[in-house]
């Protein structure tokens, strides 16, 4: 039998809250062991719950989703992923989210299917990068290509000089919007293989999952917008 989900909610609406726990925990795989109404709380709990993934506003009192998500991915202690909740597909604040830490993001309106859907990819250590944030996370490097906070660093470099040309050729597959079947196809190898280059990849840039794999690549220049 697989091993049940452990979700926590982190929104200041109550309704939201309360919806999302009522069709989470209608799944036989997915339990909601708590909830928090603001960013200061959602690290307070998510430190006492340990839960695997964390449903994270954005817009909140205190501390907002992005601060609360760069405190949870930073804390050594806890293995939780955050899981970005969000009116709009175009929302600010959704490309700061995702440097900060955040594994994916889901529109407030998802159904109750793609809501729980969403939660098991992000369990399983997976990117839920929908095609209109891969496209938002394209258009904010073509608007901050001059900026030079963005421009590869020699640590970046260095850290990317770590990989063999085919991690580095993964890497920007990954960076591109494919899926481990995908990357497989395109070079013509067993989907496993392709599973361990991945694996090697987060290890030696010390990253947690694909979609800051993604993040890296695009900072790192390895690949450009366009």
């Amino acid at each position: 039998m697989s091993r049940t989900i452990r979700v926590l909610i982190a929104d200041d609406q109550m309704m939201v809250r309360e919806g999302f726990s009522v069709l989470l925990n209608a799944m036989p795989d997915i339990e909601v062991v708590g909830e928090a109404v603001n960013g200061r709380e959602a690290v307070q709990r998510v430190r006492e719950h340990a839960p695997d993934v964390v449903l994270m506003d954005i817009r909140m009192p205190e501390l907002n989703g992005i601060e609360a998500t760069r405190e949870i991915v930073a804390d050594a202690l806890v293995e939780t992923k955050v899981l970005v909740l969000t009116t709009f597909d175009l929302d600010e604040y959704v490309y700061q989210a995702l440097r900060a830490g955040a594994s994916g993001f889901l529109l407030k309106d998802a159904s109750a299917r793609q809501l729980a859907d969403g939660v098991r990819v992000v369990a399983a250590g997976e990117a839920l990068l929908a095609p209109s944030v891969t496209r938002r996370l394209i258009t904010e490097f073509s608007k901050l290509s001059d900026n030079p906070r963005l421009a590869a660093s020699a640590q970046a470099q260095a850290q990317y000089g770590e990989l063999t040309e085919r991690e580095t050729e993964v890497l920007v597959l990954i960076a591109q919007g494919l899926s481990n079947a995908e990357i497989a196809s395109r070079l013509v190898v067993a989907e496993s293989t392709i599973k361990t280059h991945v694996s090697r990849v987060l290890v030696k840039l010390g990253l947690r999952d694909r979609t800051q794999a993604a993040v890296f690549a695009y900072e790192a220049r390895l690949v450009t917008p366009g």
